[in-house]
């Protein structure tokens, strides 16, 4: 029988910790549930997952939805959605049979590729090869979560690119579900010897998707900043997140200007995390006074995980003293405080 692909492109950006993660996590998990109670689906559709962070790869290659588990998705500084493409194409080429005098191939594959930010990659040549030799041949729908994806870039892709305005755990189910139902339509046609229809978008808008629009501005991706430091006693990494605060109506003093981010909480990583992230540096920095609140170390509970070694790297930190850098193992000694003085701090790509 031949066979339905669909492509899932994931992004896997620092941005995306916590609880946003989480529910993507859960997002397949559902998709996959509700795909198999469908028999037609059972019988044609194939499911493969490439992940993007600052590192890309295909965390599960082409299989079919009986043997199908969702993996544990990873998380990693970046958004190299130029590398993700190539890897897509790589793996059309790869993992799609085509048709040949002794075969029917399979039939054109679905992309859906979520993403929550700007690339932080170069996007241009693999944009134009898509276009060129993909774009004719698959079928990508391309998906914001939240308002800071790069919605000019997506729409060079495809004319199909929609927005979860949120990008909320309620977002993504009802995205889940349309996701579900579409492929389930499309398999049931295909099972009973009908032309392939197609993903419709007609009724996105009833499950809270809206098209993206050709006149939406690329935005800048102000609203979330993240920073990542080690644990001075057991060396382990972990990530900040902070996020934009609106601004007050009526303050027009420099704070606002500068723009602020509240804590959104702290998250302890693996070194897989490095793994997944860019070795690119931005030279991006935001002060400490633009940041509201400093959580206490998930892995050792020390009182502040916002201490700034000379080498540029944070650590946590229990207090005035002396410690020794757990990212270049230099000794550092750590005052009272700044008197309420900033300092500026090197973030991550998001």
């Amino acid at each position: 029988m031949r066979r339905l692909p669909i492509f899932f492109v994931l992004d896997v950006s620092e941005s995306m910790a916590g609880e946003p993660h989480a529910q993507l996590q859960r997002a397949m998990e559902s998709i996959v549930e509700q795909l198999r109670q469908d028999p037609s689906a059972l019988e044609t559709v194939h499911i493969s997952i490439i992940a993007f962070a600052g590192q890309v790869g295909t965390v599960v290659p082409m299989v079919d939805l009986i043997s199908f588990y969702p993996p544990r998705l990873p998380l990693g500084g970046g958004t190299a959605l130029g590398e993700a493409l190539d890897e897509l194409m790589t793996r059309i080429e790869v993992d799609v049979k085509k048709t040949s005098p002794n075969q029917r191939g399979d039939w054109e594959p679905v992309i859906y590729l979520l993403t929550d930010g700007r690339p932080t990659d170069r996007t241009d040549a693999a944009i134009k090869r898509w276009r060129q030799h993909y774009a004719s041949r698959a079928h990508l729908i391309a998906v914001t979560l939240g308002g800071a994806a790069d919605t000019q870039v997506l729409k060079q892709l495809t004319d199909d690119a929609v927005s979860l305005d949120n990008g909320s755990g309620e977002d993504l189910s009802r995205f889940a579900r349309w996701v579900s139902a579409s492929v389930a339509a499309q398999s049931q046609a295909l099972d009973v010897g009908k032309n392939a229809p197609g993903i419709s978008l007609a009724k996105a808008s009833d499950v809270g998707i809206s098209l993206v629009k050709d006149s939406d501005a690329a935005p800048v991706d102000d609203q979330v900043v993240v920073f990542t430091g080690r644990c001075h006693r057991h060396k382990k990494p972990y990530l900040l997140k902070y996020n934009a605060v609106p601004p007050v109506p009526g303050n027009f003093g420099a704070s606002a200007a500068q723009g602020i981010y509240g804590l959104e909480g702290v998250y302890p990583l693996g070194e897989e995390y490095f793994e997944w992230s860019s070795q690119s540096s931005t030279n991006a920095t935001v002060s400490s006074d633009q940041l509201e609140g400093v959580p206490p170390c998930p892995h050792c509970g020390a009182v502040t995980t916002f201490a700034l070694c000379g080498c540029g790297k944070l650590m946590c930190c229990n207090g005035p003293g002396q410690q020794t850098c757990p990212w270049c193992d230099a000794n550092v000694v750590f005052g009272q405080g700044s008197g309420g003085t900033g300092f500026d701090v090197g973030r991550g790509q998001g």
